[in-house]
């Protein structure tokens, strides 16, 4: 990139006379990507049926989860799957009554658990996670709010005192790749001293991070698309037709490019596109405490499957999710049930809390059977496709809009693409 390229990719403002973008979906990845677009000079407009952070990048676990280099799709989980639809507290459930709409899905995720397929959509993974931290870095410092990244890194905590699997985690993540490092109980209450006398061991994870506030991140992306000469509309996108958004309430908006960012809600869309995607949505619950933990960085917890995150107002108990589909209404039961988890890591904090205190929350992850998300081209003139992030939209939002940025621009991007073409489900 030439000099003059990059300064103008710091500083650059649409004209009158730039190409205009319609990005459909104001959620981190879509927000993140407006901002790259922007920079670019282009003139970009959001459009999103909420608005900013309406969906799964407001109640997200705030964890930009690098060290999760393994596709979701891994054979011990084929015995597992009786018990998931039985246990409707159980961290990974399908609803029974949605099963039969999910088994394609399933099908294939299955055959995603081979060792060639795992160790291909691994690579792939790696290769988003590698650049995930510093794109992040960058983005949040030139929206002026580099105080949304804290890089304290993670803790992945264990109560078992089975010491051959403690060993055999440690080695799973280390082999892979990943900075860990690998705490006695009495270690990991050194950096966290609110954990329970429970906790026999930990991972520490060194080089990842959290935000305070993932609400907030969107907001700053907002503030700088704003300023940066683009905008955010309310509005239904019902059908792409090309370069062009259909809308519900019959307005038809025209650009010359358009990103489709719509996460759980993009398979239909995809379809108008031309491209038949296997995009199914896993519902995630949270539920918010405003009691403080006096954590430093977000806390996993191996034997009961959840993730504790320190944030401004509170503390975000998250992880449980569902098969389900965008229809069934919230089950209450599956946040109330992180509470007694908290409560047993954290005893001190959580002793005296109800879930009266709490707020739930339940938003949608769009996920793909490799765990891969669809990024690049679309064979319909003029639309780009950036979804299916599953549990890593936080953490892919800013790599990923480096990389649109730069295919829509022509540039040469900074990753091979071809592992997250649509194409790949031809």
């Amino acid at each position: 990139m030439s000099k003059d390229k990059s300064q103008h990719l710091q500083a650059g403002t649409a004209s009158d006379e730039a190409l205009q973008v319609i990005v459909v979906g104001a959620g981190v990845v879509g927000l993140a990507s407006a901002v790259a677009l922007a920079r670019r000079a282009f003139k970009v407009t959001v459009i999103d049926k909420e608005g900013v952070a309406a969906g799964a990048s407001f109640g997200n676990a705030g964890h930009f989860a690098t060290e999760q280099v393994f596709p979701l799709a891994d054979p011990a989980l084929l015995p597992k799957l009786p018990g998931m639809l039985l246990d409707p507290l159980g961290p990974f459930r399908i609803r029974p009554a949605y099963f039969h709409k999910a088994l394609p899905w399933f099908m294939r995720f299955v055959v995603n658990m081979s060792r060639k397929n795992r160790e291909r959509n691994g690579v792939a993974i790696k290769a988003l996670n590698l650049r995930s931290m510093a794109a992040t870095r960058e983005l949040l410092a030139f929206c002026g709010r580099p105080e949304l990244l804290v890089e304290n890194g993670s803790l992945l905590v264990f109560e078992t005192r089975d010491k051959q699997v403690i060993d055999a985690e440690f080695r799973h993540y280390r082999d892979a790749g990943v900075a860990v490092k690998l705490l006695t109980g009495d270690e990991a209450r050194a950096l966290e001293p609110s954990l329970t006398e429970a906790i026999t061991a930990a991972l520490w994870f060194t080089e990842v991070g959290h935000t305070p506030s993932p609400k907030a991140i969107c907001d700053a992306l907002a503030d700088t698309l704003l300023r940066l000469g683009g905008s955010i509309e309310l509005g239904c996108v019902k059908q792409l037709q090309g370069p062009s958004a259909l809308l519900d309430d019959g307005r038809k908006l025209t650009a010359d490019k358009v990103l489709l960012c719509a996460g759980a809600w993009s398979r239909p869309l995809a379809l108008s596109a031309g491209h038949k995607v296997p995009l199914d949505t896993e519902r995630g619950y949270h539920l918010m405490m405003p009691q403080q933990s006096g954590l430093k960085r977000p806390v996993a917890s191996f034997d009961r499957k959840f993730i504790i995150t320190p944030m401004d107002g509170g503390t975000r108990l998250a992880g449980t999710v569902e098969f389900g589909g965008l229809e069934a209404p919230m089950s209450p039961a599956r946040a109330d049930c992180l509470l007694p988890h908290a409560r047993a890591l954290l005893p001190a904090v959580f002793a005296a809390a109800t879930l009266e205190d709490g707020e739930r929350w339940m938003g949608f992850r769009p996920s793909m059977p490799d765990s891969l998300p669809v990024l690049g081209e679309s064979q319909s003139p003029g639309v780009f496709l950036a979804f299916g992030h599953q549990h890593l939209g936080l953490t892919w939002a800013a790599t990923t809009a480096e990389l649109m940025g730069q295919l829509m621009t022509g540039e040469t991007p900074a990753i091979e693409m071809s592992p997250y073409s649509v194409s790949r489900f031809d």
